[in-house]
Order: structure tokens, then sequence, then C-alpha cells
């Protein structure tokens, strides 16, 4: 891959922010860098943002100027394969953070939005280094590792939760906690049971989502339908093509729909449960709290900011990767309405008074930047 063309113009002003993100894909880490933009924006602040091609950058607001760098991470490549992505992924850090460096001057305020872009702001070194979004519960050693490479480079890391800051402080790191939130008010949701019931989960079709273990749970619930709304990633194209070749068994066939990119508030007037079932700890997710706000029974895997968010009250926490404990769960709260009424009455409550957007993005654009 060449080098983009880079502008002889300068792109930097006073108070400017510089968002680096590792792709140009939008999913829950994106959004949350698109809502913090429209904050700056709000602000007066000039945004630039560094991210490769893609949709993302198609969503940027009238005004922000896009630097295109090359795609960061891999891409569920295996074997030898997977040697020479990381191998091309070296190269691309070394070229991202070239070209960061030509965008960023003594006035810029840089914020890398994501874990595979710490090693380019490494590599362009800011002046006085960078913001860090972390939304990315470590754990495994892979992640660790770029932590490490890029470390020299984090001024500040900002958490999305507790459970995400906790292994960051344990690594050395300067590390706040800023919640994620999303829109309130918004208007509660019916929890009165479709017929038949139907269980949703809003997730990118990626394998640390979980969606394979939410289709075997889903087998051994006779009756009951299952939806996945969101879209994959082009590396994802094996997994989800094993996806649908499951939902199609006797066990599972006509019972099983693939809505695609869809809306939230749409898909969840059609779901009576909502599952966030990842295998792997999530930082902060917002389907769950998205679900919370418009009053839809939620269940989660007991780890990472799911944990953080449901605890209380406000969802059923599930073990990962256990099937039969995530069909049992389900099937606790198709049959009780009282639980129904009482998980979701706490959720609404825990969005207004912590998660509402209009006051943890500020606050969160605050912490960056400071």
């Amino acid at each position: 891959m060449t080098e983009p063309v880079m502008s002889t113009e300068p792109v930097m002003s006073t108070g400017t922010f510089v968002f680096v993100a590792h792709t140009g894909q939008v999913s829950g880490a994106e959004k949350v860098m698109l809502d913090l933009i429209d904050v700056a924006l709000e602000r007066d602040r000039r945004v630039v943002v560094v991210c490769p091609d893609g949709p993302l950058p198609d969503r940027l607001p009238e005004g922000v100027q896009h630097v295109p760098i090359p795609p960061l991470g891999l891409s569920g490549e295996r074997g030898l394969r997977r040697l020479a992505g990381a191998s091309r992924l070296l190269v691309d850090w070394v070229r991202a953070g070239r070209i960061l460096r030509r965008v960023t001057r003594h006035d810029a305020t840089t914020i890398v939005n994501s874990l595979f872009a710490l090693p380019a702001a490494r590599v362009a070194s800011p002046h006085d280094r960078a913001s860090w979004l972390v939304h990315d519960t470590l754990s495994t050693g892979r992640q660790r590792a770029v932590v490490r490479l890029g470390a020299p480079a984090i001024r500040r890391a900002v958490a999305v939760s507790e459970a995400t800051a906790a292994p960051l402080t344990a690594m050395g790191l300067p590390t706040v906690v800023a919640h994620n939130g999303v829109r309130w008010p918004v208007p509660a949701l019916s929890t009165e049971l479709h017929d038949p019931p139907v269980v949703g989960i809003l997730a990118l079709l990626t394998p640390w989502k979980g969606h394979a273990v939410l289709l075997e749970a889903v087998a051994s619930l006779p009756g009951v339908e299952l939806e996945f709304a969101g879209g994959s990633f082009p590396g994802d194209a094996d997994h989800v093509a094993f996806l649908h070749e499951r939902a199609g068994r006797p066990d599972l066939a006509g019972r099983v729909r693939f809505l695609g990119h869809t809306d939230p508030q749409a898909a969840l007037e059609r779901w009576d449960v909502v599952v966030s079932a990842s295998v792997t700890p999530e930082a902060g997710p917002l389907s769950v709290l998205e679900a919370m706000a418009y009053g839809k029974p939620v269940i989660g895997t007991d780890h990472g900011g799911t944990t953080e968010f449901l605890r209380g009250g406000a969802g059923i926490l599930v073990p990962p990767s256990d099937a039969p404990a995530l069909a049992a769960a389900i099937t606790r709260v198709l049959d009780d309405a009282d639980l129904r009424r009482a998980m979701t009455a706490q959720a609404r409550d825990r969005i207004s008074t912590k998660h509402d957007k209009s006051v943890t993005l500020p606050l969160m654009l605050h912490e960056l930047s400071s």
C-alpha cells in the first residue's frame, strides 16, 4: 500500500482535536468517537480524524478533516497468513505514525480511539503525548503486548468502565474512568411478550461476541425465535457462514433471522429479551445500555463492563460461554412478568443517573483533554 498524498496546507489550528482510529469500519468504539466529535464541534473546536478509508470517514460531520492511513489490525488470518499479516501490521504502524506526525502540532490534543493505533502514536511522538480512550478490557497477551509497544506515547488512559481500568492501572498507566452513555430520555418499550417470544442480540457478527453460544442456548428452547442485528467485518466471512449453517440445522431451522444493519430502536421493539453473549470481556457495550434505556430485559455475560451495567437487579448475569446457563436465564425472564418489570425499572433508573450521554460525553472529552 502506498502512503496517501498529503496536502501541503496546514491542518491544525488552536484548540484542534486529532482523533486516531485503527479501522474505517463503525462499531461501538467508533460510535463513541463520533459522539465526542459532535461535542467538540459544538464547542467550536477543529477536528481532524486519522483513520483508514471506509464507512467511518463517510459518517464524519461536515467540516471534519479526514486523513487516511492504512488499516491497523489483523483480520481473521490463520497460520502463515497470520504471520504475514503481523509483519504487514508492523510496517503499517510505521507508515501511519509518519502520517500522524505530519498532522500533529503543539496546539493539538491527540486522542487515540483504538488499541491497535497506539503503536502508530508512538511512532508519531505527538506533542505532550496522547490520550487513549480505552474500549478494550485487556484479556490476552497480544493486547498487553500492543499496549507495551504504545505505552511511551500514552499521557493518560481514559477507560469506559472500572473493569477496563483495572488491568491498565496494574500495568502502571495513569488511568481514569469516564463511563459510556446513551441517549436519554427515551420511551419505555413494552415488556409484554410477542407470540412466539423473540430473543435478540445487537452486535457485529464476530466470534468473540458469542453468537454461537446464543445459538446453542436457543436451540434448546423450542418455540423461541432469535434475531441477530448487526453487520460483519470482511475478515469474519467464515464465521458468518458458520452461523448461517448452524442456524439452518433442524433444531433451529426457521427460528433464526439475520437482520443485518438496522435501527437499534426498531430491533428492540421486535424483541422480548436482549442478550449480550460476549465470550471475552467487553469494556462498556453500548448495545446493553441502549436496551436498558428502552426498558428491555437484558441478559449478559458476567465480566467486563457488562457486569457493572447489570448488577444489582438491572439485568441477569450468566457465565461466559455457558449455553445451558444462558438458556435457563432466557427461560426465567420469559416466564416471569414481574421480574421483567423490576429489571427494566432498575435499568432505566441506572441509565438516567449514570449513563445519560448528554452528561457522560462532555465529562469524557474533559478527561481526554485534561
